[in-house]
C-alpha cells in the first residue's frame, strides 16, 4: 500500500512526465520570444520548437498567452502556506511561504520566472491578461488567509490584506521589469517585510 503523505509529496510518472513537458514547451517558447519577439513568434512555431503536436500544445495552453502567464507556483505557494505554524500571522506565514518556494526552485527556474514577469509587462496583450490573474490571486490567497485567521474568505479584511500582498507582488514585478537580472526572492522578502507590521487578521 503507498503512504497517502508520499505520494502528496512525491507526483507519480504521469503527473511528472506532464510537467516535464509543460516546461519543455515553456522553455522553448520564452527562447523563441526572447530571439524573435513575442508577436512575431507563432503558435506553430512553438510547435515545432518544442517537438510536440497541436492537440498537445492546446491541451497545456489554450493560447499563446497563457504560456508566458502560467506557471505551477500558486499552489507550491498555498502548500507552503498552510504548513507554516498555526502562531504565525497570515502575513509572516506568507513570508515564510515564499522564502520556501524560491528556496526549492533552481537558479534557472528563477531566471525563467523573472524573463517571464519581464515580457508580460512589455507586451500590452499580457499585460491585458494579467488582470484576470490578479483577481485570481486575490481570491486565491484570501482563501488561504481566512481559513488561516478563522474568518470567511469575503471577510472586507481578509480580501484587504490579501489585495495589499498581492499589490506588493505586482511592485516586485515591475521592478523586475525594470531590471530583468533583479533577485526576484529578496525583492517579494523585503515587499512583504514592508507589510508585515501593520497587516493583521
Amino acid at each position: 500500500m503507498t503512504d497517502s503523505s508520499t505520494s502528496r509529496a512525491r507526483p507519480g510518472l504521469r503527473e511528472r512526465k506532464k510537467a516535464r513537458t509543460r516546461a519543455t514547451i515553456q522553455a522553448c517558447a520564452m527562447r523563441l520570444f526572447r530571439e524573435q519577439g513575442y508577436d512575431a513568434t507563432t503558435i506553430e512555431q512553438i510547435i515545432d520548437a518544442a517537438e510536440v503536436s497541436e492537440t498537445t500544445f492546446f491541451r497545456y495552453f489554450p493560447t499563446k498567452e497563457d504560456v508566458v502567464l502560467h506557471d505551477d507556483y500558486d499552489p507550491m505557494l498555498i502548500e507552503a502556506f498552510q504548513a507554516q505554524p498555526p502562531g504565525m500571522s497570515p502575513v509572516s506565514a506568507l513570508r515564510a511561504a515564499f522564502a520556501k518556494v524560491f528556496e526549492e526552485m533552481t537558479a534557472q527556474q528563477r531566471a525563467e520566472q523573472n524573463d517571464r514577469i519581464a515580457l508580460s509587462f512589455a507586451v500590452p496583450r499580457l499585460r491585458a491578461a494579467m488582470l484576470d490573474q490578479i483577481s485570481q490571486a486575490v481570491q486565491l490567497l484570501a482563501g488561504a488567509m481566512a481559513e488561516r485567521a478563522g474568518r470567511r474568505p469575503d471577510d472586507f479584511a481578509v480580501r484587504t490584506v490579501a489585495g495589499a500582498v498581492v499589490g506588493a507582488a505586482m511592485a516586485v514585478s515591475a521592478a523586475v521589469a525594470d531590471d530583468p537580472d533583479a533577485d526576484l526572492p529578496a525583492l517579494i522578502d523585503q515587499a512583504i517585510a514592508h507589510l508585515e507590521p501593520g497587516l493583521t487578521l
